[in-house]
C-alpha cells in the first residue's frame, strides 16, 4: 500500500536525508525535489489494484477459519429454504421436525444463519440436541443470526459461504425458496453432474411448490437435450419427511464407515449441553 507522508512531515523527512557532518553541524541543505515534497497522488489503477491484493488476505481469513472449524463437525446436512418463511408456515414446522429428525440420526444441520427456514432448521438441530451451525452472510440491511444456532460463522463473500455449504455437506434438503434457494440447488446438481464432487443426496421438498421447476427440466431442458436423462435422478422430489430422511440416511448406509461417524457424531451430540 502507497504511503503518504503529511505535509508537515516531509521537510523533516527531506532533512534527514542529509546527516551531521563529525563537527555535529548540517551542511548546507541542497534544494530538494518538489516529487520528495509533493509526491504525486496515487493513479486510481494502483489504488483499485492495492486493494485488490489486500483483499486476497481476507478471502483467505474466511476460508482458513471455515475450514478449521467445519472439518472437525462430521457428517451434516445443509438446508436451504427463504429467509421470509414465518413460523406459522407448513413448511417452517416441517423443517423443524426433519431438522430433527436427522439430527437425532447423528447429522450436524447446517444452514444460512438468517430467519425462516434457516432459523427452523437451527431449531430442530436444538431440540433435538444436535449440532446446529450458521453461515450468516453480511448484507447491507443486515442479517441478523437466529437464536438457535450453536456454532456461527459470519462471511463477508457470498462466495466463501458457499464452498463451505458444499464442502462439509453430506447432503442438501432444499425447501421452498426463492433466488439464493433456486441457486445453491442448482449449483449442487451441477458440481455432481460434473464430477467435481462426489454425488451426495439432493432432497427436493414441497412437490406442489416445486413441479413446475420439476416438469421444465423434463420438457424444456431434458426435451431439448441440454440435460441427459440419467442428470434427474440427482434430486429426489418429496412432501414426505421420513422419506427424505430415509432418502439421506440409506444412501450412506451403505459406505463403508459412515454409520460408525453418524453413530460417534450422535452420542457427541447427546452429550453437548443445550444451548
Amino acid at each position: 500500500m502507497e504511503t503518504i507522508i503529511p505535509l508537515e512531515g516531509r521537510e523533516a523527512l527531506a532533512t534527514r536525508a542529509f546527516p551531521f557532518d563529525t563537527a555535529g553541524s548540517m551542511p548546507p541543505k541542497s534544494p530538494v525535489p518538489a516529487t520528495v515534497l509533493h509526491p504525486p497522488a496515487p493513479s486510481p489503477d494502483r489504488v483499485v489494484s492495492t486493494e485488490e491484493t489486500w483483499r486476497i488476505f481476507r478471502i483467505m481469513a474466511e476460508f482458513v477459519e471455515g475450514f478449521e472449524t467445519l472439518s472437525q463437525v462430521g457428517p451434516a446436512v445443509t438446508f436451504f429454504g427463504s429467509a421470509r418463511t414465518r413460523p406459522s408456515d407448513p413448511w417452517y414446522r416441517r423443517t423443524v421436525r426433519l431438522a430433527s429428525r436427522l439430527a437425532k440420526d447423528g447429522f450436524a444441520i447446517i444452514t444460512g444463519g438468517g430467519p425462516g427456514i434457516m432459523e427452523a432448521a437451527n431449531l430442530g438441530a436444538r431440540r433435538a440436541g444436535g449440532v446446529s451451525i450458521g453461515l450468516n452472510i453480511n448484507l447491507p440491511f443486515e442479517q441478523k443470526p437466529n437464536p438457535h444456532i450453536g456454532t456461527l460463522l459470519s462471511f463477508h463473500y457470498f462466495f466463501c459461504r458457499k464452498v463451505m455449504f458444499v464442502k462439509y455437506a453430506s447432503a442438501f434438503v432444499i425447501m421452498p425458496g426463492g433466488f439464493g434457494t433456486l441457486d445453491e440447488f442448482t449449483e449442487a446438481l451441477t458440481l455432481i453432474q460434473t464430477k467435481k464432487i462426489e454425488r451426495f443426496p439432493v432432497v427436493l421438498m414441497g412437490k406442489d411448490y416445486w413441479k413446475g421447476f420439476d416438469r421444465w427440466l423434463r420438457t424444456q431442458a431434458r426435451g431439448r437435450r441440454f440435460i441427459d436423462k440419467a442428470d434427474l435422478d440427482l434430486y429426489h422430489l418429496t412432501d414426505d419427511i421420513d422419506e427424505a430422511a430415509d432418502v439421506i440416511t440409506s444412501f450412506w448406509r451403505p459406505h463403508p464407515g459412515c454409520a460408525a461417524r453418524t453413530k460417534t457424531a450422535g452420542r457427541q451430540a447427546a452429550r453437548r449441553p443445550s444451548q
